[in-house]
């Protein structure tokens, strides 16, 4: 069973998603927020594996309420999910920077929500989707270059292999899709993703897409 938390500021979009997500057989409502700042100590009486979390609230956006997610133990640190607009594309990519595992648009159908949640219970990050591709196209270029220096020294520490790997991963393509662009097992791609993480002391799978735009690995727009 899948443990979601829910943080919105508006009760009908909760009672929204709650309606969807109590529908499915693999997944539980178990706390709901109205704000950021109900966040962590929400989640000091209840465990959550994702947390569906807004970026706009009042009193703490989803951006600092992430940033304290990412600060509690381990084993009470559940994935976050950002729910934003394409007003609000910047919010979205400062949240993923501050440790998110991916991000949806609020208008986003049920199956897409639903298929999220579990692609982030089951350790993948919600990167694939053109509209991540879109956010990060438009606000890599963006990124200061004292963070780009620092990345491309990190960089060169991959091999050839786990180079491509990233590069892949950073055009949004899957762990499948990557293992028969490359003729190797999902597995095999598993291990050069792990190789990868930690050599880079990154988080996740978004955290690498952010990385590769850093440095320059992919391009603002590129194919």
């Amino acid at each position: 069973m899948i443990r979601v938390m829910l943080v919105d500021d508006q009760e009908l979009v909760r009672a929204g998603f709650r309606m969807v997500l109590d529908a499915q057989p693999d997944i539980e409502v178990v706390a709901e927020a109205g704000d950021g700042a109900q966040v962590v100590d929400a989640l000091r009486a209840v465990t959550a594996d994702v947390v569906l979390m807004d970026v706009r609230m009042p009193r703490m956006d989803g951006i600092e309420a992430t940033r304290r997610i990412g600060a509690l133990p381990a084993e009470r640190r559940p994935k976050v999910i950002i729910l934003t607009t394409f007003d609000l594309d910047e919010y979205a990519f400062a949240a993923i920077k501050a440790g998110a595992a991916g991000f949806l648009l609020k208008d986003a159908g049920p199956p897409q929500l639903i298929e999220a949640i579990r692609a982030v219970h089951s350790g993948d990050a919600v990167v694939a989707p053109s509209t991540t591709r879109r956010l990060l196209d438009r606000f890599a270029v963006h990124l200061p270059d004292t963070e780009q220096q620092a990345a491309q020294g990190a960089l060169a520490t991959l091999t050839s292999r786990e180079r491509e790997v990233l590069h892949l991963v950073a055009r949004g393509l899957s762990n499948a899709e990557i293992a028969g662009r490359l003729y190797v097992s999902e597995a095999t791609v598993k291990t050069h993703m792990g190789r990868i993480l930690t050599k880079l002391g990154l988080r996740d799978r978004v955290q690498a897409v952010v990385f590769a735009y850093e440095t320059g690995l992919v391009r603002s727009g590129q194919a």
